[in-house]
């Protein structure tokens, strides 16, 4: 196994790996801006060292800092976590070419499934169902209008090469569409340096299912899938595993067909395929090419440490589990804890954590960085931890949270703590009667 590994993240991910990497006795090197010198994950690893500035671009996005970072501390492999660079094909590529081990796919697929242009071509090619609109990026107006002629509105414009809502318009109204077009643009050159856009129909009732594989080169697996419908302004905000509205049928297709196109590519380590599914189909959506957020729920339902099997793969080039052995138990609910307001918009809480009290006991989990007298700043995510409760069943899940949530106390700064404890108790949440624009349409707080 390796001996030393270098974590390029910071915050809840960083301590997830770093406690992974300590089980196998494997030393941990963390990397920091000058504003997280006080970070959990720092504290934990056997090493540390700075790598910048707070500004992201300085420090956890600076690749030749965090390359000089692995030559000092002679790591043998990087764990990139998700953001900053864990989807970044020059980063992964490098490390590739100095002989440094990325934990995670190679640069070549991580470069063809990142394009989501790319992506869904491939996903068609390869038997998975797609969103009808543009084959390709639409580069100005006059080819946007041709488009819009053979796709009934709602159509949604999305930037080619990003997510998390940035570069993304809605177009219900065709005299709204080149002004929101040109706009997408505008947004997806400022946040992803690139213009192009891709234009499909938009679903007006959709949820948000993804499934979450583990591939090496002697086999691929599925590891069931996770339901994200539960979103503000295409932010995930609570997950769950099973997804309370698939039957047998449609799981076994979406897992058989998911499966056929990770081994037809060559895949190898862990990756999602995220699908909108609506009316009793499901549309390929996009692939990721990292270990996601919400991974926890699907660890505590199959009891399978996924970053564990991320570095075993990484340095076999195999996965040891057998698809006949997953068999998930039980249902698992996360919630993200963001230091946001909503009460004002959801507008960033940074300050210094007060009383700080972690719910704990039976199947409950808290995956986070924070502890009393932790500063959370204004630089980086707002999510700050995870809460996951596991039951036999969803409502003893849904009990479970409901309860764990009246025991987190997280004071100094304003959470999302009871913006959870109204959506867990909704009446649309407890009989899953919502869709991935509930919240949208919908003033909860």
């Amino acid at each position: 196994m390796f001996k030393k590994i270098l974590i390029a993240n910071r915050g809840e991910i960083a301590v997830r790996i770093i406690r992974a990497c300590k089980e196998w006795g494997i030393s941990t090197v963390a990397i920091h801006s000058d504003v997280d010198r006080e970070s959990m994950h720092v504290k934990l690893a056997d090493e540390s060292i700075c790598v910048g500035s707070h500004q992201p671009a300085s420090s956890y996005l600076n690749i030749p800092s965090i390359l000089s970072a692995v030559e000092l501390t002679n790591a043998e492999a990087v764990h990139p976590g998700y953001g900053f660079l864990s989807e970044n094909y020059n980063f992964a590529k490098i490390l590739e070419e100095n002989n440094i081990k990325f934990i995670g796919p190679n640069s070549k697929h991580i470069q063809m499934m990142g394009d989501k242009i790319q992506a869904k071509k491939i996903a068609k090619e390869h038997g998975l169902p797609v969103i009808e609109g543009s084959e390709g990026g639409v580069k100005n107006i006059k080819d946007a209008k041709e488009i819009l002629k053979i796709t009934e509105l709602p159509v949604l414009i999305k930037a080619a090469g990003g997510g998390g809502g940035k570069g993304m318009k809605i177009v219900k109204n065709e005299n709204d569409f080149e002004n929101l077009f040109l706009t997408a643009k505008l947004e997806a050159k400022k946040y992803f340096g690139n213009d192009e856009v891709y234009i499909e129909k938009f679903f007006e009732n959709p949820r948000h299912i993804e499934v979450q594989i583990l591939a090496g080169k002697n086999r691929v697996v599925h590891l069931h899938e996770r339901d994200c419908s539960v979103q503000r302004r295409h932010q995930k905000l609570i997950e769950e595993t099973p997804s309370p509205i698939l039957d047998n049928n449609i799981r076994k297709d979406l897992f058989d067909r998911t499966v056929k196109m990770v081994e037809k590519i060559g895949y190898q380590g862990a990756g999602t395929i995220e699908f909108i599914y609506e009316d009793g189909k499901f549309y390929f959506l996009e692939m990721n090419t990292r270990v996601q957020v919400e991974h926890p729920v699907t660890e505590v339902v199959t009891g399978i440490d996924i970053i564990k099997e991320q570095i075993f793969i990484a340095y076999t080039g195999e996965t040891a589990l057998k698809q006949e052995d997953i068999k998930p138990r039980g249902h698992a609910i996360e919630c993200r804890i963001n230091a946001e307001d909503p009460s004002n918009n959801f507008q960033p809480s940074p300050g210094t954590i007060g009383m700080c009290h972690q719910p704990s006991g039976f199947r409950t989990r808290v995956d986070g960085a924070i502890y009393q007298g932790y500063k959370v700043t204004p630089y980086y995510d707002s999510m700050i931890c995870k809460l996951i409760c596991h039951g036999r069943n969803r409502t003893e899940a849904i009990q479970r949270m409901n309860r764990s949530l009246d025991e987190f106390v997280i004071e100094g700064i304003t959470t999302t703590i009871e913006l959870h404890k109204k959506l867990i108790n909704h009446e649309k949440f407890v009989n899953s009667d919502f869709n991935v624009t509930w919240l949208d349409n919908e003033k909860i707080i």
